[in-house]
């Protein structure tokens, strides 16, 4: 399983099941680019069938002809009305607008797709975040600002996709029966401008926000407290339905899910020290304001 917590980069994936030495590395294979080519291949097919060329088909369904060569050619991903107006235009008969499905889940990057559904599991999350504000607090505008500072750089279309697929596990936060989150940032990640001033303001307003949801728990990490015992690095621990536990931590390249027992029960108590070490979410919400007053 590959997973994204907060980072800007493609993620290999180490899987981690028995603390042994022979943990197996892989590349997550992505269908997203076969669900896009057949949609392609299908409105092609659908066109060449109904006699139009790709302009006529743009212009019947208000789209421009390079979108539609685009879709044809799997290079851009297709939204919902550009689907049920190529339906109606070439009489599919619902055939093109059912793949909007399909489509939807390909919009994003399956490192996305794979956390989110690890946190649709989980009864209890929590994070310790070194270097960004983590993913699931993120306003927008800070998230592009922090893809776009990716190097090599996303092109737009990519870009757009992997920000739209950060706000929507955001939906986490809104659920009927949400996890319990708690968040353990560190002062510098309330500072960083990313984005510019303005953009870092609103990013600590969100904090504040966010942190007085009664399923949230937003804590700081000061950067003057002697005894840390997240120097090692960020890591992510969630409590699943099941009863199990797992956690995830990244590097560079690198996102590691690590499912043996004893490992994450390390991970599990080196966290719980964390909080303990860090400001009170009460504290935390003060010190935050006190930042964003001089930000």
């Amino acid at each position: 399983m590959s997973v994204d917590g907060n980072g800007t980069g493609e993620r290999r994936t180490e899987y981690t099941t028995d603390g042994a030495d022979n943990a197996c590395w892989a590349s997550a294979v992505d269908d997203d680019g076969a669900v896009l080519r057949t949609v392609g291949r299908q409105i092609k097919l659908w066109r060449e069938a109904a006699g139009l060329k790709q302009s006529e088909l743009g212009k019947a369904i208000g789209f421009s002809e390079d979108l539609v060569s685009s879709v044809e050619r799997a290079r851009r991903v297709p939204q919902p009305d550009f689907l049920k107006n190529a339906d109606q235009a070439l009489q599919a008969g619902g055939k093109i607008a059912a793949m909007a499905k399909d489509v939807a889940e390909a919009r994003y990057p399956k490192k996305v797709r794979d956390l989110a559904r690890l946190e649709a599991e989980a009864v209890e999350i929590g994070a310790y975040i070194s270097t960004v504000i983590d993913g699931l607090l993120q306003t927008e505008e800070y998230t592009r600002a922090l893809f776009s500072q990716r190097r090599p750089p996303y092109g737009e279309d990519e870009l757009a996709r992997l920000v739209a697929a950060r706000m929507a596990r955001q939906a986490l936060l809104e659920q009927p029966s949400p996890p319990m989150l708690t968040f353990v940032q560190e002062e510098a990640t309330l500072r960083r401008p990313i984005g510019g001033r303005m953009a870092l303001r609103r990013q600590l307003e969100h904090l504040l926000e966010v942190g007085q949801l009664s399923h949230v728990a937003i804590q700081v990490m000061p950067t003057v407290v002697e005894e840390h015992s997240g120097l090692g690095g960020s890591l992510r621990v969630l409590k699943l339905k099941d009863g199990t536990s797992v956690a995830q931590n990244e590097v560079q390249l690198t996102s590691r899910l690590i499912a043996d027992p004893k490992e994450v029960q390390i991970l599990e108590m080196r966290y719980g020290t964390i909080r303990a070490q860090a400001l009170t979410p009460r504290e935390s919400l003060a010190f935050i304001e006190k930042v964003l007053g001089e930000t």
